[in-house]
């Protein structure tokens, strides 16, 4: 309803909308039909909902981890949204970071405050589409640079001479175990931890500075 009420606006105003978190198959055929009609709309999806579904809540039974806003769904709406990020329907992807005390999973699923620590996992579970040949490696990589500093206009996501020294070298095949209490970030709420991925983050520049290399 938010979805349909916000694009709804969008096309009576003549707005700009940008919508975060899409998490449902019929969100994105909304998204889809209005970008087809000329509404100024653009869309972002989080990792978990893409590569998440519901199944992970009983994976572990009632892991508050898991409980997110929006909720993760099921597998038929994250096959959906792979869909509208490969055909442009969604224009990027954001980690939604969102870092939880302990004490605030610490109980009953319904109780739990929403939120999963997702910067330091984002990359090596997005390379899952990667390695699955869901998704090519430019795609993603255009999906978490260029694309979305494109939906806000901002001249970053080049390499091009005289552009923002902003780099950062990655190791799509590197394998390595999540475990969260190893996160540099405060918030250890992840529901991927045991798991295994395949990709990681061996350097960060920002601004021509290294302030990230190998797990420092």
């Amino acid at each position: 309803m938010a979805v349909a009420r916000d694009l709804a606006l969008a096309r009576l105003t003549g707005g700009r909308l940008h919508l975060a978190h899409l998490s449902t198959g019929g969100a994105v055929e909304q998204v889809r039909r209005a970008k087809a009609s000329g509404v100024r709309v653009t869309a972002e999806v989080a990792p978990h909902n893409l590569l998440l579904s519901d199944a992970a809540v009983a994976e572990r039974p009632y892991d508050t981890n898991a409980r997110t806003d929006p909720p993760l769904r099921t597998k038929h709406d994250a096959e959906a949204l792979l869909e509208g990020l490969r055909d442009g329907t969604i224009d990027c992807v954001a980690s939604d970071h969102s870092p939880r005390r302990w004490i605030d999973k610490a109980c009953e699923f319904d109780q739990a405050l929403p939120g999963i620590s997702g910067l330091e996992t984002a990359f090596g579970l997005l390379m899952r589409l990667v390695h699955a040949r869901a998704l090519g490696l430019a795609e993603l990589i255009a999906a978490l640079t260029c694309r979305p500093a494109g939906a806000w206009g901002l001249p970053y996501g080049s390499l091009s001479p005289g552009a923002a020294a902003d780099v950062v070298v990655l190791d799509p095949d590197q394998a390595w175990v999540v475990d969260p209490e190893r996160f540099l970030s405060k918030g250890k709420n992840s529901p991927l931890g045991g798991q295994t991925l395949r990709g990681t983050v061996l350097l960060t520049i920002a601004d021509g500075n290294i302030v990230y290399r190998n797990g420092l």
